[in-house]
């Protein structure tokens, strides 16, 4: 059996988190490292989705509540108003640390373009 990530022992209680949103599909919680003044990151509780890659047609449900908590929680957090960013690193090359499907929602502060 592969060892649990991070965000497994976090949906499992065994490391705990600042948890701002919890529902039988997906757990939000606030970034450890922050690079913004709000940063949260939205996970399905599912382990079966290692990153976007693996969203498929089978899952485009869970894929679409996931937004649907991220749009509450922007307005809930307070950045909806003026601007937020959703972003979901995929692969090594991108800067993806976790194998598991997880969504940063950023905001509070002013962006520039392009990212990275």
């Amino acid at each position: 059996m592969a060892e649990k990530t991070i965000f497994k022992k976090i949906i499992d209680k065994e490391i705990p988190a600042n948890v701002v949103y919890e529902d039988e599909q997906c757990l939000a919680f606030y970034d450890v490292s922050p690079q913004a003044p709000v940063h949260v990151l939205v996970i399905p509780k599912t382990t079966e989705l290692r990153s976007v890659n693996d969203v498929s047609e089978d899952n485009a449900d869970l894929i679409g509540h996931i937004f649907c908590v991220i749009k509450k929680l922007a307005a809930d957090l307070g950045i909806a108003e003026n601007g937020y960013r959703v972003v979901s690193n995929c692969g090594p090359c991108a800067c993806q640390t976790v194998p598991h499907l997880h969504f940063h929602l950023i905001g509070g502060r002013d962006f520039s373009w392009p990212p990275g």
